[in-house]
């Protein structure tokens, strides 16, 4: 696929799930996200980079970890994420935390000189993640490390045929490649390319807990990858969309929610 077209999904895309995915994802989110700053082992005083930021789950957890005389600057290609965290930044007093619309593989020279990098979900999203971690690796100082989540293998992921279910109605452009960073040792691959040093990867088997049908509905319609494809639906797609991927996820229900498997791959490097 074309990266400038995958760029521009992701950036409507995005824009199209913020609201709703901030209000969604964050408690299922919480485990991938504690495993990472375990990883990062953020201190207070640090300067961090990090890429999609998204709505700021990890942004504000990373700002209260560095405290006041550290530094977060937080990027994301989306401009809905971006105003997101700017104002959560504002009326919750983070003066350590600046929000930037950035492209992961494009951050710009103006990056530069970082503790730490952190990319909580967003490589699997690009077009090029060897270039967002060549562009990590440049912007740590010497002895920085950066640290990426991504989702595992597709087998271990049991809410993965939504995206075929979506493709087979509208043409959605989203992920082709979507779990490969997941398989194997890929991910850590990708940061020895990069020219990451002792790098260490965790495979983290957990489940996503949704109340009922129609929270898990909104999280992975609407505050997902699928979103700006949810966009071109009309009723009757909406509809049958929402059919088909409920009885792809039949066998996970427990009363009137459901329990979906799901696996993440976190890795950290140095930089020499």
């Amino acid at each position: 696929m074309d990266a400038k077209l995958q760029r521009r999904v992701q950036r409507y895309g995005w824009d199209a799930a913020a609201e709703t995915y901030d209000a969604v994802w964050r408690e299922n989110l919480r485990t991938v996200h504690d495993a990472l700053f375990e990883m990062a082992a953020l201190k207070p005083g640090e300067r961090v980079l990090e890429l999609a930021c998204g709505s700021g789950f990890v942004t504000f957890r990373a700002a209260e970890l560095v405290q006041a005389s550290g530094q977060v600057l937080a990027t994301d290609i989306s401009a809905e994420m971006v105003k997101l965290v700017q104002d959560r930044a504002r009326q919750d007093g983070f003066g350590q935390v600046t929000a930037e619309r950035r492209e992961a593989e494009s951050l710009g020279q103006a990056a530069t000189g970082f503790d730490a990098a952190l990319c909580a979900l967003g490589l699997m999203y690009l077009p090029e993640p060897g270039e967002a971690l060549n562009g990590m690796l440049r912007t740590l100082k010497p002895g920085g490390r950066a640290v990426a989540a991504v989702w595992g293998e597709r087998r271990h992921c049991a809410w993965a045929d939504l995206f075929p279910i979506v493709d087979s109605v509208v043409q959605s452009e989203v992920c082709p490649l979507f779990f490969a960073l997941g398989a194997g040792e890929t991910l850590a691959r990708e940061f020895e390319l990069a020219g990451f040093t002792a790098v260490e990867t965790r495979r983290l088997t957990t489940r996503l807990e949704f109340a009922d049908q129609q929270s898990l509905l909104a999280a992975k319609i609407d505050g997902g990858p699928v979103a700006l494809a949810a966009k071109r639906f009309d009723a009757v797609t909406r509809r049958q969309v929402e059919t088909d991927f409920l009885a792809s996820v039949a066998a996970h229900r427990r009363g009137d929610g459901f329990e979906i498997p799901a696996e993440f791959v976190i890795a950290v490097g140095h930089k020499a």
